[in-house]
């Protein structure tokens, strides 16, 4: 359908917008105004009407004129603000060692690092041969495999994705994204030539190498719903074979190798259920075999020495460890190796040729636990800061006594530190360097539980500089997620040092949706149970406000994808409790992404948020959707952010919610929509890009605070 006048609308306001930021004219530039055009559909009976329909339509030059009028609105909008921006983006470049190394791991000969240079966006990935007794010799000569920066010339996005090298060193396999869209091409190259071989494919999730270095296992998507979908066999010089489809549209396929090396494992899961097949890597042309598939039942697989260590919820809503032998691993012949626990979730197991360690959390904390095959022994390895992330940092060899973790809190640099399994003691490896110095004594960690107004106890943590008054007049930014089990982490971040510094609070909560507090937390925070996830966050912020750590004036509120959910979901319910909202990539358009099983991503999230071709599944989801329940009414200052090629939450959706909400809302409070029209979900690619977004939605919050440096 052809919009003449959208074109002309979106341009004449994009002129004005310009003019006014440049001639810095008293009156306020004036936001673009989203043409409307009739689109109806009949829902369970119930005539659905959208307004701003068409821009779905991206190839369109009318939407692209109207983000282009969006953007320089924005822009307009937000000029005298430039100077914080730049002065954000210096403290935070500042703080960054532009030169960089990260601590070299085994892989057979080998010792693989990445390395950064200065001004340069991209990693460069580095091997060196290993020196005597297999350690790093720093001296031996550097081979580069993938300079990032060269492969990214000429693409306003660029990233490398499934970096595999072949067992026995000679071939790298790799994938790239040049578009953001995250659909990822699939190369090979001869590491001895420095030459792509002809080898390629299209829309690559996972890869895996057989044992023959000859033969790659991939998963490609579907080019429209992107599903991985389709398992293929390639062997280097000849046509990928397909051996697997799964035609379940709630199922999505994974490929890889288990750490022994000894079977390539196909990975099939949709929310609730899984299922995992088996191939000898020694046997790249034969048939994988299923452990089974039973609704409801998830389970993971890894092996030692012809024994299967299985992390199953059968029976344990948290998981439990079982082992069975690899020739017969039917449910009969499990043994117990780590009983359930209610109160500790088992995330995940590493098996090793001496040990077995398991990654566990507990009261929203990460913890590890090793065993001893030799001794038959458990030893935990824990930390003692209040809040914090631990978890493990990819310890490749099979035959490592050495636990690799990566830890970090909110006042704690990531810190990388090797593990002794047999003893527990541990070793730094590095720390990431703050330039500038980084004192952690000057700021407070806090963990506090909030009641919840059904009883449940969510908990929260705080990092905030000391001497802060709590009088009710702090700035404070409260962050959080809530969906697809994915919890809420107590992480550093350089970039947030510029808002501590300020006399910035920052909070994070762990709602429901996650698995922060178990299994059982994402049971409550999804499907028909979704709006405790918002309620959760809500009732967080209304604890803030009485505990005089803000107010409602001072309080702003970020989330991004799923969590942009939460922001509009919440500032339809009470609009009156935030001061400003920053919506990332916001899921925002629930239903009419929901009704459309041609959108990529949509079928499989039904066992997430409900199938809305089920009336009572479509009245819960219909009554909490964003975009469906703007209102005329007063809203909070709202930067809504998005990639015009994202391809989890598309484009539209948070540009068709600002159109509607600009269209509805009775305030004067700004409402601004910036789209990156070269990336995706993940918005910039470089890293000082990506410095240089984050600087500027930093000073856009620091305004709302009226912080002016």
């Amino acid at each position: 359908m052809s919009h003449p006048t959208i074109s002309t609308i979106s341009t004449v306001f994009a002129a004005l917008a310009l003019a006014a930021g440049a001639a810095g004219a008293a009156d306020a530039p004036v936001a673009p105004v989203a043409a409307k055009a009739a689109w109806q559909e009949t829902r369970h009976g119930a005539v659905v009407t959208d307004d701003y329909r068409w821009l779905q339509k991206k190839e369109n030059p009318d939407v692209i004129a109207h983000l282009n009028a969006e953007n320089a609105y924005t822009d307009a909008m937000t000029a005298s603000i430039a100077p914080l921006s730049d002065k954000l983006y210096a403290e935070i470049k500042g703080r960054m060692q532009e030169v960089d190394l990260s601590v070299p791991t085994r892989k057979g000969d080998y010792y693989y690092y990445n390395r950064l240079e200065a001004g340069k966006q991209y990693q460069i990935i580095c091997r060196r041969p290993a020196g005597a007794k297999m350690a790093y010799d720093p001296a031996a000569p550097e081979e580069i495999l993938l300079d990032q920066n060269k492969m990214a010339e000429g693409h306003k996005y660029f990233a490398v994705a499934s970096v595999l090298v072949s067992p026995d060193g000679r071939l790298l396999a790799y994938a790239t994204d040049t578009t953001g869209f995250r659909q990822y091409t699939l190369f090979v190259k001869d590491l001895k030539t420095g030459q792509l071989l002809p080898d390629s494919a299209p829309r690559v999730t996972s890869a895996a190498w057989a044992a023959d270095n000859q033969t790659l296992f991939f998963v490609q998507e579907d080019a429209t719903t992107k599903r991985g979908d389709r398992l293929l066999r390639m062997k280097l010089g000849s046509a990928p074979v397909q051996v697997y489809h799964e035609p379940v549209e709630q199922f999505d396929l994974q490929v890889s190798a288990t750490r022994d090396k000894q079977f390539i494992r196909l990975d099939i899961g949709a929310t609730d259920t899984s299922e995992v097949r088996l191939l000898p890597a020694g046997q790249p042309e034969g048939a994988f075999v299923s452990l089974g598939r039973e609704k409801g039942h998830r389970y993971r697989v890894e092996h030692r020495d012809g024994e299967l260590f299985i992390t199953t919820n059968k029976d344990a809503k948290n998981f439990r460890v079982v082992t069975a032998p690899a020739s017969a691993p039917q449910q009969q012949n499990w043994k117990p190796l780590l009983r359930h626990d209610g109160k500790v979730l088992v995330q995940n197991v590493e098996a090793f040729r001496d040990y077995l360690v398991v990654s566990e959390k507990t009261n929203a904390l990460n913890r590890m636990r090793i065993y001893d095959f030799n001794k038959k022994t458990w030893k935990s390895v824990k930390f003692d800061d209040p809040v914090y992330l631990a978890r493990g940092a990819g310890t490749p060899e099979f035959s490592s006594g050495a636990y690799r973790v990566s830890y970090q809190s909110p006042v704690t640099p990531p810190t990388v530190l090797d593990v002794d399994m047999a003893t527990g003691a541990r070793t730094v490896l590095k720390r990431e360097e703050v330039v500038g110095g980084h004192d952690p004594k000057r700021y407070v960690t806090r963990r506090m539980w909030v009641t919840a107004r059904d009883g449940v106890k969510v908990p929260l943590w705080a990092v905030y500089r000391k001497g802060t008054r709590f009088d009710g007049r702090a700035p404070l930014l409260l962050y959080s997620y809530g969906s697809y089990g994915y919890s809420t982490e107590a992480t550093f971040a350089s970039k947030r040092i510029s808002l501590l510094e300020r006399g910035v609070i920052y909070v994070q909560a762990h709602i429901r949706g996650g698995t922060d507090m178990g299994e059982h937390w994402h049971d409550d925070g999804m499907l028909m149970k979704k709006k405790n996830t918002f309620n959760d966050f809500i009732d967080s912020a209304e604890f803030l406000v009485k505990n005089k750590w803000t107010s409602p004036d001072r309080l702003i509120i970020e989330g991004g994808s799923a969590g942009g959910l939460l922001m509009g979901a919440v500032v339809n319910m009470r609009p009156d409790l935030f001061r400003a909202v920053h919506a990332a990539v916001p899921f925002v358009d629930v239903m009419n992404t929901m009704m459309d099983a041609s959108l990529p991503l949509t079928t499989g999230e039904y066992l997430e948020w409900g199938d809305p071709n089920q009336k009572a599944a479509y009245d819960y989801m219909r009554s909490y959707s964003p975009y469906d329940n703007i209102e005329r009414k007063k809203y909070p200052a709202m930067l809504v952010t998005t990639g015009l090629n994202d391809s989890q939450v598309m484009y539209w959706e948070p540009a068709k919610y600002v159109a509607k909400l600009r269209a509805h809302k009775t305030d004067n409070n700004p409402l601004l929509l910036k789209t990156n029209m070269g990336a995706g979900h993940g918005g910039a690619s470089g890293r000082y890009d990506a410095i240089r977004e984050g600087a500027f939605q930093m000073a856009w919050m620091l305004s709302q605070w009226e912080i002016g440096e």
